[in-house]
């Protein structure tokens, strides 16, 4: 949301001073140095900066959360389940967004930059995936460990994992709330895949287990 364009569509006065062109920034500023890609004419041309809105940001990972604030532009709109690239001191991080907060504690969907209060977002490049495994001898019990991996690492049901010393087949996955273009919650068929970010709960299967199939 916040990052700086290095190309912007100006006329140019040597090819075309009639209609807009990509051009390469030199060197930003309101007056700004400009490259044109069609002829390579180098000239000046001022920029409109656009407004933002310095915006509070809370971002929960592996059971805890942190505050931290984003440029959005004033017209930007932005909703529930969008990702964007957050920059603290700390780290830099991909976040998806799960709820939008205006002023009074309003809830909604989606709004504009100048409309925003908070954005409660979670982080997605890496995650903790909440896993159940069912036990190989139905006299033991099911089990829960979480796994550690990169957001976009797809599970399959049907497909077997290592994680972490496990050795399990996927027979179900729960989606997260805030995962869009999924017509079900609830996973079980084979050759159903989700990216461990949008994994609320995945189910396995001991590797040794032929009897064990419920979830």
């Amino acid at each position: 949301m916040s990052d700086t364009a290095t190309q912007v569509a100006v006329t140019c006065p040597s090819c075309s001073p009639d209609a807009e062109t990509v051009h390469e920034v030199l060197k930003p500023d309101q007056q700004a140095t400009v490259r044109c890609t069609e002829c390579g004419h180098t000239h000046k041309t001022r920029i409109e900066s656009e407004r933002t809105v310095e915006t509070d940001v809370i971002v929960s990972q592996e059971g805890e959360s942190f505050a931290a604030t984003v440029d959005v532009p004033v017209d930007e709109q932005v909703g529930v389940g969008e990702e964007f690239v957050l920059e603290t001191d700390e780290a830099i991080m991909l976040v998806r967004i799960t709820s939008i907060e205006l002023g009074g504690d309003r809830r909604v969907e989606r709004a504009r930059g100048e409309e925003l209060g908070t954005l409660w977002t979670r982080a997605v490049d890496n995650v903790e995936v909440n896993t159940t495994i069912h036990p190989s001898e139905k006299r033991d019990e099911s089990r829960s460990v979480k796994l550690q991996v990169p957001g976009d690492h797809e599970f399959t049901v049907g497909e077997s994992e290592e994680l972490a010393g496990e050795e399990f087949t996927v027979v179900g996955i729960h989606v997260e709330d805030d995962a869009a273009g999924y017509e079900r919650s609830k996973l079980d068929f084979d050759g159903d895949t989700v990216p461990a970010k949008d994994v609320k709960r995945l189910y396995g299967e001991d590797e040794s287990s032929s009897a064990w199939s419920a979830w």
